[in-house]
């Protein structure tokens, strides 16, 4: 068992994180093992899935561990294999008039866009209404409908026609653990295809793709997303965006774009637009503009995607589709068989969290502590650094941050690191061409950052890129 502070300042998911960090470089988890479920985890340390999950989401991101869809996370091969060999051939220690470069120290502050603030997760009205599900309907220990039960997915048309202007019935929501997972039972219905994706964009979406059967072509974006005409040349059939927020560069599609792209789509039978409703719920100015799926039609070319993993939590694995009526009924078809891949008593909490309004005044919430937490963080790294660009701060809970001068992105990534500060540069994003990055620009994610450290940081990259 992992020793574990609950009254350190150091969070307890970044304490696991570190002791499982330690032990598979040290060689005390072997490669390729796997790592104790997530649920196994959370009642052997007495602590919550969530905090399991995120401890595993970093040793992910840091190349520590591997996650293997329904399999769980493994000791990185790789990783292990190097470790292994260092341990069979170590490397003679340099020169005493040659001393090794000090390593960086373990980051104290995270500027990455995978994480939330888990203290603004409402954990009280949740876990009531999840505790009274358990005791007063067994029957969610049944199996369920294959796309989700009935009640979640009425509550889900009605939140994307008033939020978002999607236009569907509940018949056409699938419910899915992840995007990826949608994605998977997408790439199926589209198995002769070709899929165009945004540059710079999220690799993970190419990759599941990719590992799907549908090759795909990075075709590059301009100040109002994908260019049509640049579509139309890429040979696609197939088009996946983020038009409500572009990952990472916060492009927000403008109408006419959009009709463009629509136009595109309806030029020729089997061609479909993937749209990712990407950090809509986070707009600090104005509302977002409708959904494609919404200007399309409930019949459209348009496949819409949502998660609820950033408006409550990356560990409660919910995210849904809403099918055009043309691929409905080939999907029921095609997956009669399956089961839901998310737990019923999740599906019917998040269902009475949205029925009983919790949701929107959460969502409400979230924008107000976020938005605030962007001005202060924005405010004190414009007073830090003189000279410094930011953008992409109306909406989001990201923004890319431009110094002249610092020296490129990859010294300013590697002198943040030094000073405890974790953020990725801009052409990592870049699928194709990474040439066209702009330069000395920076992604700088704040929704997992404490307000009491936001000066800390801004001294911190002062420092660094001073």
């Amino acid at each position: 068992m992992i020793e574990l502070d609950p009254n350190a300042k150091t969070p307890l998911y970044e304490q696991l994180y570190a002791a499982l960090a330690d032990e598979i470089r040290t060689g005390r988890r072997a490669p390729g093992t796997p790592l104790p479920g997530r649920r196994t985890m959370a009642a052997q340390q007495g602590i919550s899935v969530n905090t399991v999950d995120a401890a595993y989401q970093m040793l992910a991101a840091e190349g520590l561990a591997e996650p293997r869809p329904r399999s769980g996370f493994y000791v990185q091969k790789t990783y292990g294999m190097l470790h292994s060999r260092t341990r069979r051939a170590p490397v003679p220690p340099p020169a005493a008039s040659a001393p090794e470069k000090p390593a960086a120290p373990a980051p104290l502050y995270d500027l990455s866009t995978g994480s939330v603030d888990t203290a603004l997760f409402p954990a009280r009205s949740w876990g009531r209404i999840q505790k009274e599900l358990l005791y007063r309907s067994p029957e969610l220990l049944q199996r369920g409908e294959m796309q989700g039960d009935a009640p979640l997915r009425a509550q889900i048309a009605e939140y994307l026609s008033v939020y978002r202007g999607v236009d569907c019935t509940p018949e056409q929501i699938v419910v899915g653990a992840g995007i990826e997972y949608l994605l998977g039972c997408l790439a199926h219905l589209f198995a002769d295809g070709m899929a165009a994706i945004e540059n710079p964009g999220y690799s993970r979406t190419r990759t599941v793709l990719q590992n799907s059967g549908i090759p795909c072509t990075p075709v590059d974006i301009d100040r109002d997303g994908m260019p049509a005409d640049a579509l139309e040349k890429s040979g696609a059939n197939l088009c996946y965006l983020t038009p409500s927020h572009h990952f990472p560069t916060g492009v927000t599609m403008p109408a006419p774009r959009r009709a463009q792209l629509l136009a595109w789509a309806a030029a020729k039978p089997g061609r479909y637009i993937l749209e990712d409703d990407y950090d809509s719920e986070f707009r600090f100015d104005t509302r977002p503009l409708p959904s494609l799926q919404g200007m399309a039609g409930p019949d459209g070319p348009v496949v819409y995607l949502t998660t609820f993993s950033k408006s409550l939590a990356p560990g409660i694995r919910i995210a849904c589709m809403v099918l055009p009526q043309s691929l409905l009924a080939r999907y029921r078809r095609d997956f009669a068989t399956y089961a839901n891949t998310v737990g019923r008593f999740e599906q019917q909490t998040l269902c009475e969290f949205m029925a009983g309004g919790y949701f929107t005044r959460h969502l409400a919430r979230m924008r107000l502590a976020y938005k605030r937490r962007m001005e202060l963080f924005a405010a004190a790294l414009r007073a830090a650094l003189p000279g410094v660009e930011l953008d992409g701060v109306h909406s989001g809970l990201h923004f890319l941050l431009t110094l002249s001068g610092a020296g490129g992105e990859r010294a300013m990534v590697e002198a943040a690191a030094r000073q405890g500060v974790r953020l990725r540069g801009l052409s990592e994003y870049y699928l194709a061409r990474p040439e066209l990055c702009r330069e000395d620009t920076v992604v700088a994610g704040y929704s997992a950052l404490k307000e009491s450290d936001v000066q800390a940081v801004a001294e911190a990259l002062a420092k660094a890129w001073r």
